[in-house]
């Protein structure tokens, strides 16, 4: 048995070094080839507009407010200055979202974003995004590669397609430090030691983005008031509870055998998906010895079944948010067939090692 998951660790590290690395490489070349482009439209939409400031930097050879959906599809967050005056209302009536309203009605006249806040004092992530969007459009036709970007037609979202190969959305976005919103309040759960008191405190502190974007609870309502919302994201305080042991290793595992075998159609699965599962599996296994080297591959296989498990009940909640489905609005069939094909992804990795070399 030991030396059975000798091998398969030997194998998953032999697979991380080759086609992990290689993924990254590439990713990372795309990264700098789609932030040239993105800085040049946002510098023009900055000189249009001052309050929609570029966020877009260069840390150590990454891009803060870049995230990675797909190895050809990107999110760039973009920062917007002084949520002052606005009060975060989140109860829980919008899974997933929540919206910003005026502290004081007296107070609407000092805000930056005056013209987006509606009748009854929200500030509307769909009139901010709607400003936005134009801007970029505009932008997009005065840069320097114009000819190799266009807007995303047939949409709400900021999307942009660059040189017909790549898709990124920029997404308006706040960030809020020092808060906690109350449809997270269950976590952590009281009986799970992971993943600690000070990790705690430190990941609550990171805080959360609201962003402007269709949330997925509220497709088929969009016209209504409550498009006004903001969609919770919590990518920064994720990432800080992946640090320690293998578990980045483990994630970027997932993600290749994502990239290379569950693309699939009807789009069942991201790579969201496989860092929830992650951190579910971090609950599941709460000492830090579990996550040694040499368990990389138990804790690889409890992911895929719990895969599986979440495909075939179509339902995947939401790690601080359980009470957001994030398999919400996924075709049942395109469910089922990620559930057949994660299947014999995890038969051929349990039962013969050297599948590896070929996945």
């Amino acid at each position: 048995m030991i030396a059975t998951q000798a091998k398969l660790v030997y194998q998953l590290n032999k697979y991380y070094n080759e086609r992990c690395q290689t993924r990254k490489a590439a990713i990372a070349k795309t990264i700098r080839e789609v932030c040239k482009v993105v800085s040049d439209v946002l510098k023009e939409v900055e000189v249009q507009e001052p309050r929609f400031i570029s966020s877009l930097s260069e840390i150590e050879a990454r891009y803060e407010g870049m995230e990675v959906i797909a190895p050809n599809e990107f999110e760039v967050v973009l920062y917007l200055n002084q949520m002052g005056v606005f009060n975060f209302v989140d109860d829980g009536s919008l899974p997933g979202c929540a919206v910003l309203k005026l502290s004081d009605g007296r107070k609407r006249s000092m805000s930056l974003w005056v013209e987006f806040i509606t009748a009854s004092g929200y500030l509307s992530a769909r009139k901010i995004r709607s400003r936005f969007q134009t801007l970029v459009a505009q932008a997009v036709d005065k840069c320097s590669y114009r000819d190799v970007v266009k807007m995303v037609a047939d949409t709400s979202e900021v999307k942009l397609r660059i040189r017909e190969r790549y898709v990124v959305q920029i997404t308006p976005a706040f960030k809020c430090t020092g808060i906690w919103p109350r449809s997270a309040a269950q976590w952590p759960l009281p009986h799970i030691p992971w993943p600690g008191p000070n990790r705690v405190a430190e990941v609550k502190a990171e805080g959360f983005n609201l962003l402007s974007k269709e949330c997925y609870s509220l497709t088929g309502k969009q016209s209504s008031a409550e498009s006004d919302a903001w969609v919770l994201q919590f990518s920064e305080a994720e990432n800080r509870l992946l640090m320690a042991g293998c578990r980045k290793k483990c994630l970027s595992i997932l993600k290749t055998l994502r990239d290379r075998h569950l693309e699939l159609p009807g789009q069942p699965l991201n790579n969201y998906h496989m860092k929830t599962l992650l951190l579910y599996e971090c609950e599941k296994h709460p000492r830090e010895t579990d996550w040694d080297e040499s368990c990389l591959g138990d804790r690889l296989n409890g992911i895929l079944l719990q895969l599986i498990s979440c495909l075939q009940c179509r339902r995947c909640p939401h790690y601080f948010l359980p009470n957001l489905d994030l398999f919400q609005g996924k075709p049942h069939s395109a469910l089922e067939a990620a559930a057949k094909q994660t299947w014999r992804l995890a038969r051929e990795i349990l039962t013969n090692a050297k599948s590896l070399d070929k996945l």
